[in-house]
C-alpha cells in the first residue's frame, strides 16, 4: 500500500488538512500578549483581554489535544508576559489522552483513558474541579478544550434519592458509555447522557469557575460546532434536559445495560428533583467566553487546495456527515462510478471530499473503528463493482489518529486492495458481520497508521477517481 500511487496522493491530501488544523500552529498564529493585553483572533473575530485586571492566569484543560494546546499557550505567556513587564503567577493543569502529552514546563499535565474513563481521568477531574473552586474575581482562566474531554474528564455526581446520598461511579459511568457506543447513538445524544450524569459537564464547570473570568479556546470535533456538544459543554449552556437523556437511553433500549442507580438519576431530573445544567441566561455565564478555533470546515478547505495542487478536480460536499458507516459507504461507492462513469459531480481526474462522523451499530466482537468499517463496507461495494473497483480509491481516516479503540486513524480500499483479499481468502461480508474490519485491514495491508496527531476535528473521507 505504502508505494500505491492513489494511496500517496490521498495521504499528502490528509496529512495537508491535518498540518492546517495542528492547534499549535493555530495558537501561534492567532494569540498573543501586546500592550498587556491578551489578544486573540480567530476568522475575523477578535477578542481581547486586559491582563492588568488580574492577578494570576490559571490554565486548566481537557481533550485530546490539550497537551499540544498548552505548549503554544505556554510559549506565548512566556514570552508575552515578561514583552510586556507584567508579573504574575501562571500555570495549571491540563488532562489528555494517554500517548498524547507534550514537553511542557509551566502547565502540568496528566494523562487518562479514552473512550473509556479510568481512575486516572477521575482523578484529574478532582483536581480540575479544585483549582476551578480556588479561582477568584481577580483570576483569569484560560480553558483548552478538545474533543475526547467527556471521556478524559468524568466527574460522576452524586444525588439524593428519599433522603439518602446516591454516589455514581466510574463503573457506572464505563457502563453507560459501554451501552451507548455499542447501540449507535451518535455523539450528540452520548453527550446529552453524559452531561446529566457529571458534576462538571454541561456548563456545570462554569459555576465552580465563578466569579473568575474564563476564555475558553476550543477545538471543535463534533459535526456542526455545537459548543454545548464538544467535550459535553463543560464551558457552554445546555439546552438539553435530563428527560430528553432519558429519552435516549429508552429509545435505544438499552435500560437494562445502564445501571440502576444510573437510571435512577436520569428519572429523578426528568422529575424534576435534581437540578438541571445551566442554561441560557444562567449566572455562571456571565463571566465566560468561548472561542472556537478549529473546525473540520478548515481541515476540509486545507485538503481542498492540497488536493487540486496534485492537479485533481476537487467535489468538496459536505463537513456535516453523518450516517451508519456502512450507508455512507454505498453512498459514495456511487457517486465514484458515477464520477468514473459519466464525470457526474466531477470531472475525472477528480477527489470528493467530506468530513464529519459515522457511527457503527455493533453485532460482532471484531476490532476496528467507524472510519476502518466504513473502507471495509467500500471494498465490498467494489466486489459488486463490474468494473472492480477500477480507478477508485478511498480513505477513510480519524484526525485525532485513533479510530475507535485502535492504533489505526482509519484504513484504505482500492482494487489492489481488493485483489490482495481475495488471494488471502478473506470476505468482506464476514468481517462486516464480526465487526472486524481491523484485523482484515491489518492481514492486507490496508490499515492508516498516523500515530497521535495531537488534534481532532471529526473525519475526512476522501475519495479518488482517476
Amino acid at each position: 500500500m505504502h508505494s500505491d500511487p492513489q494511496f500517496m496522493k490521498l495521504k499528502s491530501i490528509f496529512e495537508a488538512a491535518l498540518s492546517r488544523i495542528d492547534p499549535y500552529g493555530m495558537l501561534k498564529d492567532r494569540m498573543r500578549v501586546q500592550d498587556s493585553r491578551l489578544v486573540i483572533e480567530f476568522e475575523g473575530a477578535r477578542h481581547e483581554a486586559d491582563l492588568s485586571r488580574f492577578t494570576r492566569i490559571l490554565v486548566l484543560g481537557c481533550g485530546k489535544a490539550s497537551a499540544r494546546m498548552a505548549k503554544a499557550v505556554e510559549e506565548i505567556l512566556g514570552a508575552g508576559l515578561a514583552a510586556s513587564g507584567l508579573s504574575m503567577p501562571w500555570g495549571g493543569l491540563v488532562c489528555t489522552k494517554y500517548g498524547h502529552t507534550e514537553e511542557l514546563a509551566r502547565i502540568e499535565q496528566v494523562e487518562a483513558a479514552h473512550p473509556l474513563p479510568d481512575e486516572a481521568g477521575v482523578a484529574a477531574a478532582a483536581r480540575i474541579a479544585a483549582l476551578a473552586r480556588g479561582a477568584d474575581a481577580q483570576t483569569l482562566v484560560l480553558n483548552l478544550i478538545s474533543g475526547g474531554g467527556s471521556a478524559l474528564l468524568p466527574a460522576p455526581m452524586s444525588y439524593q434519592d428519599e433522603g439518602r446520598e446516591v454516589a455514581l461511579t466510574l463503573a457506572h459511568k464505563q457502563a453507560v458509555t459501554r451501552a451507548l457506543l455499542a447501540c449507535g447513538a451518535d455523539i450528540r445524544e452520548i453527550n446529552c447522557v453524559r452531561k446529566h450524569l457529571s458534576e462538571l459537564k454541561g456548563g456545570r464547570f462554569l459555576r465552580l469557575l465563578a466569579p473568575a473570568t474564563s476564555i475558553s479556546l476550543i477545538l471543535s470535533d463534533v459535526v456542526g460546532d455545537r459548543l454545548d456538544t464538544i467535550a459535553s459543554g463543560i464551558t457552554s449552556q445546555d439546552e438539553s434536559t435530563y428527560a430528553e437523556a432519558l429519552g435516549i437511553v429508552r429509545g435505544y433500549g438499552i435500560q437494562a445495560a445502564i445501571p440502576p442507580q444510573v437510571l435512577r438519576a436520569l428519572e429523578l431530573g426528568a422529575a424534576g428533583q435534581i437540578s438541571e445544567t445551566p442554561k441560557p441566561g444562567d449566572d455562571a455565564l456571565k463571566h465566560a467566553t468561548n472561542l472556537l478555533i478549529g473546525t473540520n470546515h478548515a481541515a476540509l478547505l486545507a485538503a481542498c487546495h492540497k488536493a487540486r495542487e496534485l492537479g485533481l478536480n476537487v467535489a468538496p460536499l459536505t463537513c456535516l456527515l453523518t450516517g451508519e458507516a456502512r450507508e455512507v459507504a454505498r453512498f459514495l461507492s456511487g457517486i465514484g462510478q458515477d464520477v468514473r462513469r459519466t464525470g457526474m459531480l466531477v470531472a475525472r481526474p477528480a477527489c470528493v471530499i467530506l468530513g464529519g462522523e459515522t457511527v457503527v451499530t455493533l453485532t460482532g466482537e471484531g476490532k476496528g473503528g467507524r472510519n476502518q468499517e466504513m473502507a471495509l463496507a467500500f471494498l465490498a461495494e467494489m466486489e459488486r463493482d463490474p468494473e472492480g473497483g477500477r480507478g477508485v480509491a478511498f480513505l477513510s481516516a480519524s484526525t485525532d489518529g485513533t479510530d475507535g479503540p485502535t492504533d489505526a486513524a482509519g484504513a484504505y480500499a482500492s482494487a489492489e486492495l481488493l485483489a490482495r483479499a481475495r488471494a488471502a481468502g478473506l470476505s468482506t461480508a464476514e468481517a462486516l458481520r464480526a465487526n472486524d474490519s481491523y484485523h482484515f485491514f491489518e492481514a492486507i495491508g490496508g490499515l492508516y497508521k498516523t500515530g497521535p496527531t495531537r488534534t481532532n476535528v471529526c473525519d475526512l473521507h476522501l475519495l479518488l477517481v482517476e
